[in-house]
Order: C-alpha cells, then structure tokens, then sequence
C-alpha cells in the first residue's frame, strides 16, 4: 500500500488511538509481562490497524486483535491459532500469498482482500465491552467508506463482529434491511453493491470442538470471493 495513501493515514491514526483506558491499561501490561515462549519480542502494544490493499473486493471482519497475537505482532490475526486457521484457508482459495503468518515482515500478501476488526486493541479475555466496541466504531467506519469504490462482499467472523458491522456499514452508506438481520453461520445478506457473509469466528473454541471445520471456512471464503469478483 502507498504510504501516503488515504488508508495508509487512517492506519496510522488507528495505531495512536488511546480512547478506551481498560485496553490501553491492557495491551499495555500485556506487552510488559509478555508471555514465556515470546520473551524475545518487542511487543506492538498499540491498537492494530487493517491489513490488506486499499483496493480490496472483500473485507473479512473479525473481533479484536490477540493478546499475544496481534498485540504482538502488530497485524491482525497474525501470529495466533485463529490467523493460522484464518490465512490458510485464505491461501487455499487463492487469496492470500502463504499459508501462514507469523510475523509483520514475513511477506505475506493479500489478494483483493483487507482484514480488519470493529476492535482494534486486544481486550481481557476476548471480550470488549459493547461501549469499547461502539467507541471504536468510527475507525471501522472510516475504513469501509475508504474502500467502498471497490468492495463488493465482506465476511463477518461471528456474532459480536457481526453486530458491530452492520451499523458501521450503515454509517459508511450501505443500505442494512430493516429488522436488522441475525448473526447465523453460511447467512448472505444483499446490501446495495455488496454481500455480506456471517461465518462462525476462527477462535479455538469454535475450530477445536468442529463447530467450524476448515472445510466450512473454504466454503464462505469461496463463496465471498465469487460475489467479490474475485479469481
């Protein structure tokens, strides 16, 4: 991405946000204390911004970085179980350059593709609260009417990602039916231009008990990318 670019400074002013004091506190004490097998790092610390062209068709929509994922990498779901699950099926379907991602400089790449949260800081336990999510809500906000000349689907990674994404898309101009409708795995929904997908979350909760399998995984990304546009 050019660094001058309109999404490379929203990136940037993500990165020095410090709006919410419990996941300031949080990601801070985290990337003091580390944790053993990461002892060498220098944590990122800071809120995690997007990743991904500014050209993207498809936006994956996740929930919040990992304590000692990306608030130590400093990209989203890189360096985590969920990232590893995440890029390899990304690879899998032709969107992304390796299946794997461990670290800022590894070089991996997207394809068409920008990953981002409604979340940007690492939050105790997994679980920001609903006033943490609505504060950030601006940045996902910023992101999607940035990418809006291009993006055609999205793909919301479970429940709370999914409440979260539907008023910001709301926000950024889309047009969200009326009832807002429910989170369900496999679920599309059509937006003026775009389609949005709800697919499980990749936590480890859900990938290590089978309520998501690599198999339904591929399949949303599959399908995503097609109504993206997509190779």
């Amino acid at each position: 991405m050019d660094d001058s670019s309109a999404l490379a400074r929203l990136d940037r002013r993500v990165a020095d946000c410090g709006a919410c004091p419990r996941l300031v506190d949080w990601r801070e004490e985290v990337a003091r204390t580390k944790r053993a097998a990461f002892a060498d790092w220098t944590y990122w610390g800071r809120p995690v911004p997007g990743f991904g062209p500014e050209d993207a068709r498809l936006a994956i929509i996740g929930l919040a970085p990992a304590a000692h994922g990306g608030n130590r990498t400093g990209r989203m779901f890189t360096g985590d179980r969920s990232g590893d699950v995440l890029y390899q099926a990304l690879y899998d379907v032709g969107l992304a350059s390796q299946p794997t991602s461990v670290s800022i400089d590894d070089g991996l790449e997207l394809y068409g593709v920008r990953v981002t949260a409604p979340v940007h800081c690492a939050p105790p336990a997994n679980k920001p609260t609903p006033g943490e999510r609505d504060t950030c809500r601006p940045w996902l906000v910023q992101e999607l009417k940035l990418l809006r000349p291009t993006l055609r689907a999205a793909v919301v990674l479970g429940a709370f990602g999914w409440q979260a994404a539907l008023p910001a898309f709301a926000e950024a101009g889309w047009t969200v039916p009326r009832p807002r409708p429910s989170f369900a795995h496999g679920t599309r929904v059509a937006l003026d231009g775009l389609d949005l997908f709800g697919c499980f979350h990749v936590s480890q909760r859900n990938t290590f008990t089978g309520r998501l399998t690599t198999e339904m995984l591929r399949e949303v990304l599959h399908t995503a990318a097609d109504a993206a546009g997509l190779p």
